[in-house]
């Protein structure tokens, strides 16, 4: 397989496949995007030619039924994410899925059960295999922090409007009120929480594993919807850590980064940066002695896109051993509980777990 190219179909030509999955596939070697599927046939015609895409259609089942197709991204609103993730299992193609997994955790288990059922290789969470989040990872199980005690993370931005500011050049048009379906209920489902609060709760489960309990508040503060714009999040963990997730859409200096904090010392990754930097006190017995900080050397892990590690998987015939459909359907059921906490005002049981190898 390694001479043959592995040919692509992408199904959605919104923000995410022109600033994301098109540009990533276009860098991953012995990959042909042989098909793209979308509404609009100007920008259907317009991401074509900025990357070499040699057919397009409005047909996302023509695009999954191509037998030529090797494997399928659905980069659609949340909500049609795993209809056509069953549609491409069905037709026996490798799926990359946009997060979050699902909306509905019904369809995330129903999914979970035919990929495991499948030949499939399955990448379904936002991407966490970076050195910096995996060398915390090996960190955390190594010891060197000591007891785990806490964690937090917080990935949030200006929102969608901003975000899609960002894309109008590669799209060449304005944006516009059917791409800012993020606000409207009908269409997106779930708000802030499960369009940037995944990353955070995706990292912690990452480094930390399973969660078992949630408490959540959420709230509107600035955006035009009735969604959630802004969200916090307890969580406990399995391995008695206590974490917090914050996301929102009204952060407009943006805010993606984690710290663990344990017993003999914790680890920080800046904000909007793949450092990772090892915090450990001089003294035992002096509070006041200086911190000992270091940064960590991560180069020990590849730093490749989640488009290549999803090829590399299907190339080695595994399935991604952190963002796998598994994982993606925990960190689902972490967020539909989250909902059901805030809205009832108390902590829920996360039932599922899951083994990170």
């Amino acid at each position: 397989m390694s001479n043959t190219p592995i040919r692509i179909g992408v199904i959605g030509a919104g923000g995410i496949a022109a600033k994301l999955h098109l540009p990533e596939l276009c860098d991953v070697a012995h990959v042909e995007v042989a098909a793209l599927a979308g509404r609009s046939q100007s920008r259907l015609e317009t991401l074509c030619r900025k990357f070499s895409v040699p057919r397009w259609t409005h047909s996302y089942e023509e695009v999954i039924a191509d037998p030529n197709l090797d494997g399928v991204v659905i980069a659609l609103p949340h909500p049609l994410h795993v209809k056509y993730g069953l549609m491409a299992l069905d037709a026996g193609k490798h799926i990359h899925m946009q997060k979050p997994l699902s909306t509905s955790l019904e369809e995330a288990d129903e999914f979970v059960r035919r990929v495991e059922a499948s030949n499939s290789i399955v990448l379904a969470l936002p991407y966490v295999a970076r050195p910096h989040v995996l060398a915390a990872r090996e960190l955390v199980q190594s010891g060197a922090l000591g007891t785990v005690a806490s964690a937090h993370a917080r990935f949030s931005h200006g929102g969608p409007e901003v975000y899609y500011a960002t894309v109008q050049a590669i799209l060449e048009e304005e944006i516009s009120s059917e791409d800012l379906w993020f606000f409207d209920a009908n269409r997106a489902d779930v708000g802030a929480l499960f369009d940037m609060g995944v990353y955070a709760i995706a990292h912690l489960v990452t480094v930390l594993g399973s969660v078992e309990k949630v408490t959540c508040r959420m709230t509107t503060v600035a955006k035009p919807t009735e969604l959630e714009d802004t969200a916090s999040l307890i969580l406990e963990f399995v391995n008695g850590a206590i974490g917090t997730a914050e996301t929102g859409w009204c952060d407009g200096a943006r805010t993606y980064g984690f710290s663990i904090h344990g017993t003999e010392g914790k680890l920080t990754n800046p904000p909007l940066t793949g450092n990772l930097i090892h915090s450990r006190p001089s003294s035992l017995v002096d509070e006041d002695a200086p911190l000992l900080e270091t940064p960590v050397n991560t180069s020990q892990h590849p730093d490749v896109n989640s488009h290549q590690h999803w090829i590399d998987c299907i190339k080695a015939r595994v399935q991604p051993p952190l963002t796998n459909a598994s994982t993606a359907r925990h960190v689902t059921e972490i967020m539909l509980r989250a909902k059901e906490s805030a809205a009832e005002s108390r902590t829920v049981d996360v039932q599922s777990r899951i083994e990170l190898s």
